[in-house]
């Protein structure tokens, strides 16, 4: 760009104070300035479009790689779907896909549900709730003598 320093700024006024007069010089000056803003908001404007149009490349090659990828994931599922339709076609054949384990039912945890309920309901309903040895069980049961 120009290279304007303040010494030649200060030859310009000059110069421009002497062929202009002094009458005109601040109206030049406006409309100089306003032509200087406009262009330079001209150019703003051609490097933003610039910048769009560019960003706008970049978001279509994003936009076809990430087409092209569901369209990889798309033709796997289908592979891997008719071959699992080929697989319940054909029920003679042995497949890794048709081998289930044995259903085992899951087994009940007694302890664990009397332990989750509350004692208040133990006591009401005669629930024991420690554990009797067999001496601490003969004598609490054992029959009363009667004289």
């Amino acid at each position: 760009m120009i290279d304007l320093g303040i010494s030649k700024l200060a030859l310009i006024g000059a110069v421009a104070l002497v062929v202009i007069g002094p009458e005109k010089l601040p109206r030049l000056a406006r409309t100089v300035g306003a032509l200087l803003g406009r262009a330079q908001r001209y150019v703003a404007h051609v490097k933003a479009e610039v910048n769009n149009a560019m960003d706008l490349d970049e978001l279509k090659k994003m936009r076809d790689s990430v087409e092209g990828a569901a369209r990889d994931i798309e033709n796997s599922i289908q592979t891997e779907a008719s071959a699992f339709e080929s697989d319940l076609a054909n029920p003679d054949a042995t497949s890794s896909v048709l081998d289930f384990p044995e259903y085992k039912h899951p087994q009940k945890n007694w302890r664990l549900k009397r332990g989750a309920t509350p004692q208040w309901y133990k006591a009401h309903h005669g629930v024991r709730t420690k554990a009797l040895s067999g001496a601490a069980r003969v004598a609490r049961y054992r029959p009363v003598r009667t004289r």
